[in-house]
């Protein structure tokens, strides 16, 4: 009951910062960020240790600066989600430059499958409400143990447009009809998941467990791969959310070089604003059998 009650507390406080203006909103997310740093100390470590992993030459004080920068851009996430999920479609749209929507459109209105390749960046939330103001499209969700939070992040997703949300169980059949039938897939595949759905790839020279998710569901579905990354941009003035060239010889026969291709290209991505990667989550938590764990 206590948890309900503070949960809902917590909620109406989020709902009262989305009416403060984006400047002070990121400067108490950055605060917040900071604040996460000192007290989170099992999430600093995951970070830390990929950190090490990814970034060797890096010194120690280096990837710790690195890190609570990092922890100071999920504060800003979270607090100016705020926006996305209470503010005006006009406030939204002046907070998010959309860049390359036209390479999604000719695709879309010549009735192509299309798979938006969407890397954990603190942002993505940003990209999601971008392309749901603009298209009906299908995404995987995730529910939430806080029944709260689960609520308010399902419905969040679904504010704008016909947005549906499928589960991991629903399966590649249910994303493959929701694409035929002209939805964009919002798609984000650089999680540690079940050993059993992953292969083996290098990234940033470590062999990590990686959904080839992305090859498969092209092939099935016929479907073009857009990459689309959200960076955010200092202090109030929001984000860019940019889509790029669809894939050339994508996929191709060799699912496995398909998948390593995937993850070069999202750490290319990730070294050009590394501090906005999604480096609390433990990525190489799967290892190779044989091999110790990292955490």
């Amino acid at each position: 009951m206590l948890s309900r009650i503070l949960s809902h507390l917590a909620v109406a406080l989020l709902w009262l910062l989305h009416l403060l203006p984006l400047p002070v909103l990121a400067i108490l997310g950055r605060g917040l960020g900071w604040l996460f740093y000192y007290i989170a100390r099992r999430r600093r470590k995951i970070a830390l240790v990929n950190l090490a992993l990814c970034f060797p030459e890096l010194g120690e004080h280096e990837r710790k600066q690195l890190a609570r920068a990092s922890f100071q851009a999920i504060g800003r996430s979270i607090l100016e989600r705020s926006i996305l999920w209470w503010g005006s479609r006009e406030r939204i749209s002046r907070l998010i430059k959309l860049v390359g929507e036209e390479k999604l459109r000719s695709l879309h209105e010549a009735a192509r499958p299309v798979i938006l390749l969407v890397p954990h960046f603190v942002g993505l939330d940003a990209a999601g409400v971008a392309i749901a103001m603009r298209y009906d499209s299908v995404s995987i969700y995730a529910a939430q143990k806080n029944e709260v939070f689960n609520r308010l992040l399902f419905k969040g997703r679904q504010r704008f447009g016909d947005q549906l949300l499928l589960s991991r169980q629903d399966g590649v059949r249910a994303t493959v009809k929701a694409m035929k039938s002209g939805r964009p897939f919002f798609y984000l595949p650089d999680l540690n998941f079940r050993r059993r759905d992953s292969i083996f790839v290098p990234f940033f020279g470590v062999q990590t467990a990686t959904i080839s998710g992305v090859s498969r569901l092209s092939k099935a579905a016929g479907a073009a791969v857009l990459p689309c990354i959200t960076r955010m941009l200092p202090g109030g003035e929001g984000y860019r959310v940019e889509i790029g060239d669809a894939w050339t010889n994508f996929p191709t026969e060799d699912f496995v070089a398909d998948t390593a291709r995937m993850n070069a290209w999202i750490e290319s991505v990730i070294r050009t604003m590394p501090e906005q990667y999604y480096w609390v989550h433990r990525r190489f938590k799967t290892r190779p059998p044989g091999e110790p764990g990292f955490y």
